[in-house]
């Protein structure tokens, strides 16, 4: 089974679940509330069995949890070790497993629950990992009337959450797709009025991130850092880390919930929280690194946001070479200015946008031809299948910038346009698609209809339009037309339509009914 089987059989698993828990829930509340709650539980559930597989390493078979934490000398230890190791404690009595033993057996009360999640972040409080729980679960409201308009009957309903939610696997090494990205995008894109604009905005396909983090990657097996100005759920980091050791993680998220979300996320894949740093707030407008610089840059932004464009941005270090701004209405070149200056002198950025920036003129033209003639930061483009990202159709493409590219190095050019798999509501790129993109990235080499290697100086005469079918001739010659064949066979055909008139008013005659010789 190829990895990208996998990855179809494990989603179809995950959604075939979150359906009967949306089911569940649906009628009580819109997509947009009850994801919080899914998502919060799993989470839950992932902090709950991490406190109990560290409590077993300590404890080993010496004694259980709960004969531990009676003892308070063993208590006081085991809160150090926790905090320490995972930066958080999950008492005995608030444990996953606990809270569905009581609901089997009919003893348990929501409440519980809320209290369990405020111990939790509790137990940060002074702590390193503090930050890194603070607000974590403010999207779940466990005293919502949403829920039930008593006590009693929000504890039904989320029970019943809670049932379906102890079935989903949770074995990380045997998992190929990211539980919680997946399962953000799924109910976003089976139950929320707004699906796609939403999706798009902070999920990468998996397959698309294998690009990215394969790209940046490339020679390396660890790196010091990583960062990604717009992390959304932090599914592209984690991606990264999956390519070479990562140091530590870096991302900044716009958007409350996903911030929450990458948070979340980057524990869930056991990474420590000392190794990550992930803020909320705007990108462009207030950057939370400083002067720091990364030796890994990744992204997918919002497609043509809008931005402030203030004049005051002139005078900041990240957008003041240039002499222009990225017009307000489209940041996609903010975006990248942003990045470009973040990224370490051997590093590598690789970044996903429309198509737009390749050829649109203006500020943009500007600041696209700084890049290349000035600052000779392009090392590739790489043009993607329309249809491959959740809810935009639009064709997108891959740049990658690196800033120790010498004065003769070349442009390489891809269009993979062609090569992906037709879904019914998305297209899908196929392990062979990816790898060949690898191949060839990496080859640099120009390949007939697919790939071209140009030289600074074509770029030029294109007078810097990085336009695909510029430099990457895919034309197909038709096969010249046969007029005399088509002619034969027209006459071929009238022959038939005559024979058959006529075997058809021969019925019409026969049935005694009027037609026209």
């Amino acid at each position: 089974m190829t990895v990208t089987e996998k990855q179809r059989q494990q989603q179809a698993e995950l959604h075939k679940k979150l359906w009967s828990i949306a089911n569940d829930l649906r009628g009580n509340m819109d997509a947009s509330e009850f994801r919080n709650y899914i998502l919060g539980l799993i989470f839950y559930r992932f902090l709950s069995e991490k406190t109990e597989e560290k409590v077993e390493e300590m404890l080993g078979d010496e004694m259980t949890f709960e004969d531990a934490w009676e003892n308070e000398q063993y208590r006081e230890a085991l809160k150090k070790q926790l905090t320490t190791r995972i930066g958080y404690v999950v008492e005995p009595r608030y444990l996953f497993s606990t809270m569905i033993r009581e609901i089997e057996a009919g003893d348990f009360d929501i409440e519980k629950l809320s209290e369990a999640i405020s111990a939790v972040e509790a137990s940060t409080l002074g702590e390193q990992s503090e930050d890194d729980f603070t607000h974590l679960f403010d999207d779940m409201d466990l005293t919502s009337s949403r829920l039930g308009n008593s006590v009693s009957a929000r504890t039904k309903l989320i029970s019943k959450v809670m049932l379906n939610l102890n079935t989903l696997p949770f074995v990380h090494s045997e998992m190929e797709i990211d539980m919680l990205g997946d399962a953000y995008e799924y109910m976003i894109g089976q139950f929320a009025a707004t699906a796609g604009k939403k999706a798009g905005e902070f999920y990468t396909p998996q397959q698309v991130s294998k690009i990215l983090a394969e790209i940046v990657t490339t020679g390396k097996t660890d790196l010091k850092n990583v960062y990604d100005p717009t992390c959304g759920s932090g599914s592209l980091l984690l991606r990264v880390g999956r390519n070479a050791n990562v140091r530590h993680y870096y991302g900044q998220e716009y958007n409350s919930t996903t911030y929450n979300l990458a948070r979340m996320n980057m524990l869930l894949h056991d990474v420590n929280y000392k190794a990550f740093s992930i803020e909320n707030g705007d990108t462009l407008e207030e950057p939370a690194f400083g002067d720091m610089k990364f030796e890994a840059v990744v992204a997918n932004p919002p497609y043509s946001a809008k931005w402030s464009g203030d004049a005051s941005f002139l005078d900041d270090d990240r957008f003041s070479d240039y002499g222009k701004l990225a017009p307000k209405s489209k940041a996609d070149f903010a975006f990248i200015q942003h990045m470009v200056h973040y990224l370490d002198d051997h590093g590598t950025m690789a970044v996903v946008l429309p198509h737009g920036v390749l050829f649109r003129g203006a500020a943009e033209g500007t600041i696209r031809k700084y890049l290349i003639e000035n600052k000779n930061y392009l090392d590739a483009v790489i043009g993607l299948p329309a249809n491959i990202f959740y809810g935009t159709s639009i064709p997108t493409c891959i740049l990658v910038f690196k800033k120790s590219r010498q004065a003769d190095d070349d442009i390489l050019f891809i269009d993979a346009s062609s090569s992906f798999e037709k879904g019914k509501n998305q297209n899908h790129l196929r392990d062979e698609d990816v790898n060949k993109i690898l191949e060839t990235y990496r080859g640099r080499e120009t390949i007939d209809k697919y790939s071209y290697v140009a030289t600074l100086e074509e770029i030029e005469e294109n007078d810097y339009n990085l336009n695909i079918p510029r430099y990457v001739d895919t034309f197909e010659e038709e096969e010249p037309v046969d007029l005399e064949q088509v002619q034969k066979d027209i006459k071929e055909i009238d022959a038939e339509i005559e024979t058959l008139e006529k075997e058809i008013n021969g019925y019409l005659k026969e049935l005694g009914v009027l037609y026209d010789k």
